[in-house]
């Protein structure tokens, strides 16, 4: 399969990013305490090396991939998409000597590895210009989009990621500001 030049470029960044959240993805299962947290990134384990040898096959083959990628569910877990949960925000300062991750910072390492993934899946993307890598790439940030969602929600659960309600006086300022356009009849 031929690729442009900023494809391939493109997928060799992806693909070490990959290596990264693989190789993190690894350690964090081995340190966390959290079974839920634990389920979810063991969870979340396969579809993120499926992603990496479908890249891996792109970069390889001629052919391209002989697979497509599975994409997760968006998985909702909060019954309020407003505000947490709990009142018990725990605060967090860095740590600058440790010898292990605590659930806290596994989690928040997790969910800004899949936050990064999923920008740099949609702009590579919005740029590709073999509609199979295209493809491909929209399914990937599709995967880091829903995997990151389920993090967040672990820890608005927890209290990690504090969530609440846009004031009155704010939602009602922006809603005063547009007003709908009706659909012309185009003759």
């Amino acid at each position: 399969m031929q690729l442009a030049a900023h494809e391939i470029h493109d997928l060799h960044e992806l693909t070490i990013s990959c290596v990264n959240s693989i190789t993190n993805m690894a350690m964090f299962i081995n340190a966390v305490q959290d079974q839920e947290l634990k389920s979810m990134i063991q969870a979340h384990f396969p579809a993120h090396i499926q992603d990496y040898n479908i890249k891996v096959e792109y970069l390889s083959k001629t052919t391209g991939p002989t697979q497509k990628l599975n994409v997760p569910s968006l998985v909702k877990t909060l019954q309020d998409y407003t505000k947490s949960p709990t009142n018990n925000f725990p605060s967090i300062t860095p740590r600058t000597d440790i010898q292990q991750m605590n659930d806290r910072e596994i989690a928040t390492a997790y969910l800004l590895t899949l936050k990064r993934a999923g920008r740099e899946y949609a702009w590579s993307a919005m740029e590709a210009s073999n509609p199979g890598v295209r493809e491909f790439l929209k399914d990937a940030f599709t995967m880091s989009c829903n995997h990151a969602y389920e993090v967040w929600q672990y820890m608005v659960k927890k209290g990690y990621y504090p969530l609440e309600p846009a004031p009155e006086s704010t939602i009602n300022t922006m809603s005063s500001i547009y007003k709908e356009v009706r659909q012309p009849s185009l003759v």
